[in-house]
């Protein structure tokens, strides 16, 4: 299975991994292109998401990061940068634990590496199964996406988040969320060697900072930034800011 990925930047360039968050596909990464002016930006949807293939579940974070390393495989990359976020970024994490010969530099942004409790992503994947949709969930979802100030001014931009979370394969959907309420990596962040940016988003209420400075404590010479004003896309509120800070990052 190869993941549904999309390729921008010079071919000679550093390689960006780049995940995504939970329900959302490639296009959550569109304000991050100007990167590839100095780098070869690799986006990519999980499985189970945008045009990606939808294998049975159950799944588990270690298959998502089989995937990145299926996808590495069949590009010819032996190793790269990789930047996720929220489930993207759990990915980033396992990784840098399980393969960290294959990853050079590591951007962790609005993520965590334990997301209790496991009921809340139970009665999700529950409701998103029951309806065939994630239709039911939309709103709550795209309401912690984006701080309401935003939200307000850029009407459109919720609209696009909205509709890209709403065509979200339902039981791809379902699936991920118990590979995330099955997920802890506290223990093994220790063992993350690689340089290691972890970015916060002020206001973000999915992964509060506490999650993220929990990372950094661990992560040996882990580096930590907060962006604001922004929620949990914070690469859609705050795209200059992150994006100087992953180029700074990267070198």
């Amino acid at each position: 299975m190869i993941l549904h990925h999309r390729i921008t930047g010079p071919p000679d360039a550093p390689v960006l991994l780049m995940g995504g968050s939970l329900g959302t596909n490639l296009k959550m990464w569109d304000l991050q292109l100007p990167l590839a002016e100095r780098f070869r930006l690799v986006r990519f949807d999980h499985r189970g998401h945008g045009g990606s293939p939808v294998p049975p579940g159950p799944y588990e974070i270690a298959e998502f990061g089989g995937d990145v390393l299926a996808l590495m495989d069949e590009l010819g990359m032996g190793r790269a940068s990789y930047c996720g976020l929220s489930i993207g970024g759990m990915v980033g994490m396992w990784l840098a634990i399980h393969a960290p010969e294959r990853i050079d530099r590591l951007v962790l942004v609005c993520t965590s590496a334990y997301m209790p409790p496991a009921s809340a992503w139970q009665e999700r994947a529950r409701a998103v199964l029951a309806a065939g949709s994630t239709e039911p969930i939309a709103d709550a979802v795209v309401g912690r996406w984006l701080t309401p100030g935003f939200a307000d001014t850029c009407p459109e931009v919720r609209a696009d988040l909205r509709a890209m979370l709403v065509a979200a394969p339902p039981e791809g959907y379902a699936w991920s969320c118990g590979a995330i309420e099955r997920m802890d990596q506290r223990e093994q962040l220790t063992q993350i060697a690689v340089p290691t940016l972890v970015i916060s988003g002020s206001d973000d209420p999915a992964t509060p900072l506490a999650m993220q400075e929990e990372i950094v404590a661990a992560v040996p010479g882990a580096r930590h930034e907060v962006v604001g004003p922004a929620a949990h896309i914070a690469v859609v509120e705050q795209p200059d800011a992150v994006n100087q800070l992953i180029e700074e990052h990267l070198g």
